[in-house]
């Protein structure tokens, strides 16, 4: 069997890159982004699929078709339909390579699975047989047949539970490093709970979501930056007034420290408008449909809890710490020019 060469998943990530750019820069010329849920309603098809093409990190391949729906309802320049419709073919191609496993056999590497014999032309399809049958054999064998699938089985349950150990090992030491100033672990990647990711690191160059979270709580702040998508050199320059005021090393990079400061707690009695936009605007980029008006207003307090409740967090509809830190770590993947 044939698998997807690298250029293959080269082209699959490419596209749910692209997608994912054309999503997030719809918001223009006053019209709103729209969610992954009713996004996903426009093009006939079920939100996690969605979320699967426009996930560069786990990318699904997205047919022609939807690429190219995607492209008129995101109102995506023109000049990148080519070069969409050409990673969409690019990818579908690398997914035709697999080879189709024959009707009614069992997979190569399925335990016990009876080998296929000749089969007579004109004897019509062969009837698909149990991966889980044993095989055939004389009366004699059939304590040996036991012992053998008994010996596999426990062979395969010893090694899945080393596999889950040598995992679980890494996933831990990983976990720990991004508690520092490095990048975090993919909120796609992390496993529920707030202390599953550190805080994201963001700096000059940063596209999206990063810069706009940034500059709306460094307007929350007092600080005249444009919430643009851009960390550019005006909000890196406001980044360094923030971080020297507030006792920080100032380098201009948002990291575990500047995002503590920077975050403010948002209830019912304390709701500064752009920090509220800031919240606003990463529950809905998250997936979880939201408004984007400034004010803290009870449907704002309800996507706050339901995105809350999803995330095994206190279902408080308070904006504190530990739902800032996993909002931003529900974000998709971070985009640097």
């Amino acid at each position: 069997m044939t698998g997807p060469t690298a250029a293959d998943r080269d082209a699959v990530r490419a596209l749910a890159e692209l997608l994912r750019t054309w999503w997030e820069l719809s918001a223009r010329e006053g019209r709103p982004k729209p969610t992954q849920q009713s996004l996903a309603g426009r093009l006939g098809i079920d939100q996690t699929t969605l979320s699967r093409y426009l996930n560069p990190r786990h990318p699904s391949t997205a047919p022609l078709r939807t690429v190219e729906l995607l492209h008129t309802v995101l109102r995506a320049p023109a000049a990148d339909l080519p070069r969409a419709r050409a990673l969409a073919e690019a990818a579908a191609a690398g997914a035709a390579r697999k080879s189709p496993r024959p009707a009614g056999t069992a997979p190569a590497d399925a335990p016990d699975a009876p080998p296929a014999g000749p089969q007579d032309p004109s004897a019509g399809p062969r009837s698909p047989v149990p991966v889980s049958a044993p095989p055939p054999a004389p009366v004699p064998a059939a304590p040996v047949t036991r012992r053998t699938a008994a010996t596999r089985t426990v062979l395969a349950f010893l090694g899945v539970l080393t596999l889950g150990g040598v995992i679980g090992l890494g996933w831990g030491a990983l976990a720990h490093r991004t508690g520092q100033d490095g990048p975090p672990v993919a909120a796609v990647a992390a496993p529920a709970g707030p202390t599953a990711a550190g805080w994201p690191l963001a700096r000059k160059g940063d596209l999206l979501w990063k810069a706009r979270a940034v500059q709306y709580l460094l307007r929350a702040h007092g600080h005249a930056v444009e919430a643009d998508g851009d960390f550019g050199v005006r909000t890196a320059a406001a980044v360094k007034k923030f971080q020297a005021d507030h006792g920080l090393l100032a380098d201009g990079k948002v990291g575990p420290r500047t995002w503590s400061h920077l975050i403010i707690r948002i209830d019912s009695r304390h709701a500064p408008q752009q920090a509220v936009v800031a919240l606003q605007y990463l529950l809905d980029n998250s997936g979880t449909a939201t408004d984007i008006t400034g004010i803290f207003t009870p449907s704002t307090t309800r996507s706050l809890e339901t995105f809350q409740h999803d995330r095994a967090l206190p279902v408080t509809g308070v904006a504190d710490r530990d739902t800032w830190r996993a909002l931003l770590a529900a974000q998709g993947p971070g985009i640097h020019r």
